[in-house]
């Protein structure tokens, strides 16, 4: 059994690579998951994914015929899934990327739309590339409808090139600007990005009639109890100590207006610290022996990122107990979670999410080592963020587990 959840049989689809996302989650273990649920006896009906990231559980799970609802709090990663789960009329595309292109090229930008730029696009951009992304910006705006699929088509493929376009550190999870970079030309690279999705937009084929997919930017944690409930839910929680998600989309964030300062955005992701009350050592005690014994070991190497580990223990061990609640009676979960490393402190993140599902209620839990299957997710890092295969750098990936329980 453990085999099975490795390595997917084919090669992922174009659709799950058009737009750069760190430890995208493999699009084959939404199908593994499928399976095993109905041969275990669920009938799937409605799939969900409370961190659904860039959308790859959504586009599987539409792929197979299922309802599906998801959300994340990233609005950068909600606009990627529902762009990835949605069918376009290639002709549409067409007129309406040379529609953009035409109002792009056409008009000079004003000293009031230069003027609206912050310091910080600033900082990672050139003043020709910031011309050419305003222009860009506007043709979108102008040519699209607001809150329309096609907008979201085009902010996309506009996200997309942000990084390639500016100095931002190639390959790099960190905010780092290489200033030996020669960006490339904004109108270049944004061809290059449609051609990409349409290419991957007419690959896409979804079964007729279509299922139901509803993707919402919001907070699993803090979200008022609704109807929205699933007979199976596939999802991988982000990993402390690994990633922030604030800062890695921060030029997507800060172009596309989800926020005025990108670092508003950290308040309410999972493990953050600031402006929230520290968890109390007893209730840390209370969530089990690897929650423990891993705040006290990080508290004797950084009593500071001991906080957020345990703001990230309380916060997981929520979301369970949420998601026992979201499930319908004999329900499945199955959860992809691995360990991290941090300062030679091993973070027991399957072992918590394990005893976490125990104590929300799930029964029949099994715990499934599994190998790393993406390129990205390579188990170490070098100095400046940028993943590598050379064990001599900084572990920050021990291992992979697939957790399923039920509910009864």
């Amino acid at each position: 059994m453990a085999s099975s959840w490795d390595f997917g049989d084919t090669r992922e689809d174009l659709i799950h690579r058009i737009h750069p996302y760190p430890a995208r989650f493999p699009a084959f273990i939404t199908t593994k998951a499928l399976e095993y649920a109905e041969e275990e006896g669920v009938d799937v009906r409605i799939v969900a994914d409370v961190f659904c990231g860039c959308g790859t559980t959504a586009v599987e799970a539409r792929r197979n015929g299922k309802n599906f609802w998801g959300c994340d709090i990233n609005p950068v990663a909600t606009l990627i899934a529902q762009v990835k789960t949605h069918s376009y009329r290639d002709t549409i595309l067409t007129q309406t990327y040379r529609a953009i292109k035409k109002e792009a090229t056409s008009r000079k930008v004003t000293p009031v739309e230069r003027s609206a730029i912050c310091e910080r696009i600033r900082y990672w951009f050139s003043e020709k590339n910031i011309d050419d992304l305003i222009r860009l910006d506007r043709g979108i705006r102008q040519m699209t409808c607001p809150y329309s699929a096609h907008r979201r088509f085009f902010q996309c493929a506009f996200s997309a090139i942000l990084k390639p376009t500016s100095y931002w550190l190639t390959k790099s999870i960190k905010a780092q600007r290489d200033p030996n970079k020669t960006p490339r030309a904004v109108l270049e690279a944004y061809e290059d990005q449609i051609d990409l999705m349409r290419r991957a937009n007419r690959e896409n084929v979804f079964p007729r009639p279509s299922p139901t997919t509803r993707i919402q930017a919001r907070n699993f944690l803090k979200a008022r109890s609704s109807q929205d409930m699933a007979d199976l839910i596939v999802t991988s929680p982000p990993y402390v100590t690994s990633y922030n998600y604030a800062d890695i989309h921060q030029l997507s964030t800060l172009w596309l207006g989800y926020a005025a300062d990108y670092r508003s955005l950290r308040k309410n992701m999972l493990g953050n610290r600031h402006g929230v009350r520290r968890p109390s050592p007893s209730a840390i005690k209370r969530l089990g022996d690897a929650a423990w014994r891993t705040y006290r070991h990080m508290s004797a190497q950084d009593p500071g990122h001991a906080s957020s580990i345990a703001r990230y223990f309380v916060d997981l061990d929520k979301a369970v107990r949420r998601c026992w609640d979201t499930l319908q009676a004999g329900g499945m979960a199955v959860f992809v979670i691995g360990n991290t490393q941090y300062k030679g402190v091993r973070v027991d993140n399957a072992e918590h999410l394990e005893t976490s599902m125990r104590r929300a209620g799930f029964e029949g839990i099994h715990a499934i080592p599994r190998r790393v299957s993406l390129k990205i997710m390579t188990p170490y890092r070098d100095a400046l963020g940028r993943f590598t295969r050379d064990s001599s750098q900084r572990q920050v990936y021990a291992d992979e587990f697939v957790l399923i329980g039920r509910k009864t």
